[in-house]
């Protein structure tokens, strides 16, 4: 199973701190104690506890070159139920955002199928790393402008899913100018924020409107995060909209009641989380075990001939299979995933899952 971006890579320190800490949990003997006050109806807004343990690993993750306001975190069943709140906070049925290729293809389910929104592709390129240009963002925007689609705003994936890439200081301050020209709104996903695991460092969107060159309305700046890719725990479904509009975090509050994360797991996760001692040490052991992994994978297909995007973060590496294609077309990708699934046996994700704009490339989870 190489298709599902899991990060099962440090679940032996995970059940260490579970053994050193049972009262963690309102399951053990340790823990029953607090069962009744856990079980009984909480706080929508989500546990104080858990809001601000997430706001300081959120800070924690980025190296601590941003900081959060745990009031201004909104709880979700998941970045998937994060990414369908902002999604009706901000555009209403038949409005649309733009999202750069190739992007999860899961997009599709979260922000359109009981919003009414829809996704315009921003077409990148593997001619120049499938980087970001505002060339691109314009020829999207004027695209749903001729169709006579309004466009509510931008969707970002930093570190990139299915690239492992991350966006440029720079080009985040393109995007910002762009989403403050145009007047729409920058939503950013950054759920796989720890995974980066070499240089260049990964640069928060948080980071970028604090600068003094950069002229923002933070109204415009939202950010989806979870622990699904982090810490491994999709499971558990803890997502995250943190946004800096005061409007949007009231209306991401009144509907998050419609997908609340379990008190059992919020009392949990914000326990592990405000260990710092333990919270250090994960954070640096992820990043090491995700790069020896990286670089055992990509050496391994290099040696017979595979290349991969260059990349430094996520769970998967961008493999690079255009030159066994029978010829350049999509419709010859599936043929040579239907052999991989059925003669080599590994399940890959093919690019046209992901909106690619060009046949022959495949995400490969390695985590």
């Amino acid at each position: 199973q190489m298709g599902l971006a899991e990060n099962q890579l440090c679940f032996n320190l995970i059940h260490e701190w579970l053994l050193k800490n049972p009262e963690a949990s309102i399951c053990t003997a340790q823990g029953a104690a607090e069962f009744r006050d856990i079980a009984i109806f909480q706080d929508y807004h989500g546990l104080a506890e858990l809001r601000e343990a997430v706001a300081k690993f959120m800070g924690k993750v980025r190296r601590n070159r941003a900081s959060f306001d745990p009031d201004r975190i909104v709880m979700s069943g998941g970045a998937t139920g994060a990414h369908e709140m902002i999604a009706f906070c901000l555009a209403d049925p038949g409005d649309a955002f733009l999202v750069p290729t190739p992007y999860y293809p899961g997009f599709d389910r979260d922000l359109r199928w009981r919003t009414g929104v829809k996704l315009i592709p921003v077409v990148c390129e593997s001619s120049n790393d499938y980087q970001i240009t505002i060339e691109a963002l314009e020829a999207a925007y004027e695209t749903a402008q001729e169709a006579d689609i309004k466009v509510k705003g931008l969707l970002i994936t930093n570190p990139s899913n299915p690239l492992g890439t991350i966006i440029t200081k720079d080009t985040l301050e393109a995007l910002v100018t762009f989403t403050n020209h145009k007047n729409i709104h920058l939503v950013c996903d950054e759920i796989y924020a720890a995974t980066v695991f070499s240089q260049p460092e990964f640069t928060s969107i948080a980071e970028i409107i604090e600068e003094d060159k950069i002229c923002c309305n933070r109204d415009l700046i939202h950010i989806i995060y979870s622990l699904s890719k982090d810490m491994g725990f999709p499971g558990f479904r803890v997502g995250i909209v943190y946004s800096y509009n005061d409007a949007v975090v009231s209306c991401a509050r009144k509907m998050s009641s419609f997908g609340l994360v379990s008190s059992q797991t919020q009392y949990l996760i914000a326990s592990m989380l405000a260990d710092d001692e333990f919270v250090d040490k994960f954070i640096v052991e992820s990043r090491k075990r995700l790069a020896m992994r990286h670089s055992f994978f990509t050496q391994r297909l290099a040696q017979v001939g595979i290349n991969c995007l260059k990349s430094n973060a996520g769970l998967f590496v961008w493999m690079d299979l255009r030159r066994l294609l029978k010829e350049q077309t999509f419709e010859a990708e599936m043929v040579l995933w239907r052999v991989i699934i059925n003669e080599i046996k590994l399940n890959v994700s093919p690019g046209s899952s992901f909106r690619c704009s060009e046949p022959g490339w495949f995400r490969v989870c390695f985590a």
